[in-house]
């Protein structure tokens, strides 16, 4: 698992992910996807599958695990390692504020 957290990033309303859905984001350089979740959670990492560039904003997603819509690489939302056996993605802290807007911590540029 990769966890980084150095500077926050505001990326809109929390209203623009419909519940069940990700979106992604372009946040200093990188892909974050961001993953709202049937209990109303938050979840941010790599917007890229480390496999072959699949996009895991695309891909189906529950409580826990995201699985990529290229290959069926499976990543623990939590953890960002990988239950099919692909290299682990990173996870950022994910949070949102007093107005309804995702921040996203991490050690992106």
């Amino acid at each position: 698992m990769t966890t980084q957290s150095l500077a926050e990033y505001r990326l809109g309303p929390v209203d623009e992910i419909p519940v069940g859905e990700a979106r992604a984001y372009a946040v200093g350089g990188e892909m974050v996807a961001v993953f709202r979740l049937r209990d109303g959670g938050l979840r941010a990492v790599s917007a890229v599958c480390p496999h072959a560039g699949g996009p895991l904003a695309d891909g189906l997603a529950d409580q826990r695990v995201v699985v990529c819509p290229l290959h069926q690489h499976a990543f623990d939302l939590r953890t960002g390692c990988s239950t099919t056996g692909a290299p682990p993605i990173t996870v950022y802290p994910v949070r949102v504020d007093d107005d309804n807007t995702i921040i996203i911590s991490g050690g992106l540029p």
